[in-house]
């Protein structure tokens, strides 16, 4: 071991292979990063909390909607966004914001580089396509989902 704690790299092939195992054991930790949090309130005290919306609401609610972007395409100030905001508070949306769509496919090191590298705007998605009866389909969508986790949380702490 080195004097930081790390093993040593003997070879540009040892180099390679430690940081494919580190890099493993990140994207681990990021999968279920916030699923964890939830994991460790629940393991203190049980069927304490739950994580909302999930990827499956989020994906519902897109259905429910019919919108035409998918959650890759759509990732910020997008369809979805901006449908939700048109559907609530229709001022916070200036005429220029639903004319910004900026797509950037290939967002390979997002988490390294940041939104500013794939978007000057801030917008990865397509805004131009939202609409307050879509934000309102998803909203609806989405509630009825938390009143499922409103009740496996009363249901079980009741038990």
């Amino acid at each position: 071991m080195s004097e930081d704690g790390e093993p040593p790299l003997p070879s540009r092939r040892g180099h390679v292979i430690y940081v494919k195992a580190q890099a493993r054991a990140f994207a681990r930790s990021i999968a279920v990063g916030k699923s964890n949090v939830v994991q460790s309130a629940n393991a203190d005290r049980p069927s304490s909390m739950s994580l909302f919306p999930t990827r499956a609401e989020w994906d519902s609610a897109r259905q429910a909607a019919v919108l035409e972007t998918d959650s890759h395409e759509d990732m910020h100030a997008g369809e979805l966004e901006v449908s939700i905001l048109l559907s609530c508070r229709p001022g916070a949306i200036d005429d220029g914001a639903l004319a910004a769509d900026h797509l950037a496919g290939d967002r390979s090191f997002l988490l390294v580089h940041g939104m500013k590298a794939y978007t000057e705007s801030g917008v990865i998605g397509r805004p131009s396509v939202a609409t307050s009866a879509k934000g309102s389909i998803i909203l609806d969508a989405l509630a009825e989902a938390f009143a499922d986790h409103l009740v496996a949380l009363g249901a079980a702490g009741a038990a």
